[in-house]
């Protein structure tokens, strides 16, 4: 329930270890919640409406994420890097979290572990790495493999700690967002809001985002939620491709540019010979 404890937990994923070793350099870390995209905040500070949307919640957005300067930190890939590590463990402190014996503890609190749940082999090789980072900090991560109906009843029920997410982000994003960050869906059994969102500015920012009347204003109002998003560590952000993948026989022919939303089979052709 702490962002500075997430943000510390997020700063062991080590990504540039985990991008070489396991999937051959072939990704790119995601940055944004609309990564890549007019709408997304990441490299661009904050315009006059931003501003002006997220003046009734100060502090509700970082400084360096208000900026566009935010980024998930850079490793030196070696897969034990000292950097990371020394930032996380300031930020626990921070936190209230003092080294014991066995772990990290809190005053109040039970010590500081939990269970990643993973239903793919590829989940369980990044949980794994992620977990076995975090132990260079005393932080004791739990990997378990379930099967994919129990995967589907924990996650419907958000009976778990920690597990994969994917949240396909549309080109217009609009009102399926209160189902992944709203403060109704937080305890709404079977929504997408899996990392529990409770927040009255989120709130706003969603209520702005379906009513936008420009495209002017609906970027701006995009760019606010996903600052807030960032500035709350909710996830640890993963991975991305920037090119759409495609294998497909000679004989078939498509159209020089593909559509806006990515490649629609619809309007390929088989060539006569």
């Amino acid at each position: 329930a702490d962002a500075k404890t997430r943000e510390a937990l997020g700063l062991m994923f080590d990504f540039e270890w985990i991008n070489a070793n396991v999937f051959g350099g072939l990704y790119t870390r995601t940055k944004s919640f609309f990564d890549e995209s007019e709408p997304s905040s990441h490299g661009r500070p904050a315009g006059p409406r931003e501003l002006a949307l997220l003046a009734p919640y100060p502090g509700a957005v970082r400084p360096d994420i208000l900026d566009g300067r935010w980024a998930p930190h850079v490793s030196d890939g070696a897969g034990r890097d000292r950097d990371g590590a020394r930032r996380a463990l300031a930020l626990l402190a921070e936190a209230g979290w003092r080294r014991g014996r066995d772990g990290l503890f809190r005053r109040g609190a039970d010590a500081l572990e939990f269970e990643i749940i993973v239903v793919t082999r590829t989940q369980e090789r990044l949980a794994t790495a992620f977990a076995d980072s975090l132990a260079r900090i005393g932080v004791p991560v739990r990997v378990r493999a379930v099967d994919e109906v129990q995967y589907q009843r924990r996650r419907q029920k958000f009976d778990f700690d920690m597990m994969p997410g994917a949240w396909i982000a549309s080109p217009s994003p609009g009102a399926e967002q209160r189902g992944r960050w709203g403060s109704a869906a937080a305890t709404q059994d079977g929504s997408f809001n899996l990392a529990g969102v409770k927040s009255a500015a989120v709130d706003a920012m969603i209520a702005a985002v379906v009513s936008a009347r420009s495209d002017e204003d609906f970027v701006a109002d995009v760019r606010a939620l996903d600052r807030l998003l960032l500035s709350g560590f909710y996830i640890v952000p993963l991975y991305h491709t920037s090119d759409q993948w495609i294998g497909y026989w000679k004989t078939l022919d498509k159209p020089a540019r593909a559509p806006m939303f990515g490649v629609n089979l619809d309007l390929w052709w088989r060539r006569t010979p």
